[in-house]
């Protein structure tokens, strides 16, 4: 079996986690399948992606204009307007109305974020907000990471025109499809550490930008599987990112970290074909990791599909290539992917953000023994975690079974309870 990105394949994966409050992402499956922090300034630089500036480009620090008003096809608000607006991260560039109640008002949104490069990119989520009045300071603002749908535009989860989920938080709520993901003819860089938090983050930013939302500095991030690997990176770069908001913490659940172990034959069932996805979607934002380098013939000839379907026609494109002939050099051993990896490893980062680090006892995808090393990587650290285990959860059910645990962490950031730090206790 593969090791480092076979391992991170499964821990990618999430069980039809789309949004916990919404249908799941079009092809989305139910039980499916520190070095250097990402971007730093000795990695080469990248050639500026679809909607992107070209490296080197500054920023803006002009009013950003209003956002376009969309009424069109909802095929054609995925399409990034050419030449890319200049707009600062969390800038608005487009806004879409989806549905709206008594209690709340829907979006979907194209904004402004940076990739690992720190390339200008259009990014585009969902934001839901009340229609009542908002409370003195605004609104607090939940902002969720989901799992693996896929890599290309069709697999965006807010494609579907559901909510954001509340995970009990009468306030703003947001979620973003990463860099990547929603606009049309980009390809998502699957769990490129500071694409996706950046894309959380920015999305915070968007919805304080949307008037009537109200939103207001003080956010939590909560993030599933992939989004757990978002959600980590998240919390790390959150305060540095954007010093204007108050991150409170994050909720990570089952995430895709300790990339370069294994642990025992339980974590051997890991599915190559979602290993791949990583693989292809680094490249996105590495340009100097070739995949071809590193895949087999039967791989190559079958690549095509990470760029036209989503997880499960993926899954079944893949599936039947034997382990002997799917890489003809391991990734996590040659460079240079092997850096690529370590540098997208998250956990190594001591913040003042505090975590809930969660885990179900019947994953077999995030095995138990893989959040618990990274509970230990984290504790020798000095990162205030509170490590939540919640019993009979499988990957598919860790954010239905937990919902209450979750929903308490979060409510006692908003209300300044202060956090509890298992790493004390053990």
């Amino acid at each position: 079996m593969l090791v480092a990105l076979a391992v991170l394949a499964a821990a990618g994966c999430s069980a039809g986690s789309a949004s916990p409050a919404t249908t799941a992402a079009p092809t989305s499956t139910s039980g499916a399948p520190a070095g250097s922090a990402p971007g730093d300034a000795s990695r080469p630089g990248a050639a500026a992606g679809p909607g992107g500036t070209a490296p080197g480009t500054t920023r803006t620090t002009a009013a950003p204009s209003p956002p376009e008003q969309f009424g069109g096809p909802l095929e054609d608000f995925y399409r990034v307007p050419s030449p890319l607006p200049v707009g600062e991260p969390g800038t608005l560039i487009r806004v879409m109305p989806v549905k709206s109640d008594a209690t709340s008002v829907t979006v979907r949104v194209m904004y402004h974020s940076r990739d690992a490069q720190d390339h200008d990119r259009a990014v585009t989520g969902t934001i839901t907000y009340p229609v009542a009045a908002a409370p003195a300071g605004g609104w607090p603002v939940t902002a969720w990471a989901h799992g693996t749908t896929g890599l290309t535009s069709i697999c965006a989860p807010s494609r579907n025109g559901g909510t954001a989920p509340s995970f009990g938080v009468d306030g703003v709520r947001v979620a973003t499809d990463y860099i990547g993901l929603g606009p049309i003819g980009e390809r998502h860089p699957y769990l490129s550490g500071a694409s996706e938090a950046h894309s959380v983050i920015d999305s915070v930013r968007a919805a304080r930008l949307l008037p009537d939302a109200h939103a207001g500095t003080r956010w939590v991030a909560i993030g599933h599987s992939q989004g757990g690997h978002a959600a980590l990176f998240t919390n790390e770069l959150g305060q540095a990112y954007a010093p204007e908001l108050e991150l409170l913490g994050t909720v990570v659940v089952a995430p895709a970290a300790v990339l370069l172990k294994t642990f025992g034959p339980a974590d051997q069932i890991v599915p190559r074909m979602v290993g791949i996805m990583a693989l292809y979607g680094w490249a996105a934002d590495y340009p100097e990791v070739k995949p071809d380098d590193y895949v087999g013939d039967d791989v190559k000839a079958r690549a095509g599909v990470i760029d036209e379907k989503c997880l499960n026609d993926v899954v079944l494109s893949f599936v039947a290539i034997p382990v002997e002939t799917f890489y003809k050099d391991r990734p996590d051993m040659k460079e240079p992917a092997a850096s690529v990896i370590k540098a997208n490893d998250p956990g190594h980062v001591k913040v003042a953000a505090p975590l809930l680090l969660a885990y179900g006892t019947a994953d077999a995808w995030v095995v138990p023994d893989r959040v618990a090393a990274l509970d230990e990587q984290l504790c020798s650290i000095g990162q205030v975690t509170e490590l939540a285990k919640i019993d009979g959860a499988d990957h598919g059910t860790e954010m239905a079974k937990g919902a209450a645990v979750y929903a308490k962490w979060i409510q006692d950031r908003f209300a300044g309870v202060a956090p509890t730090n298992t790493c004390a206790a053990s």
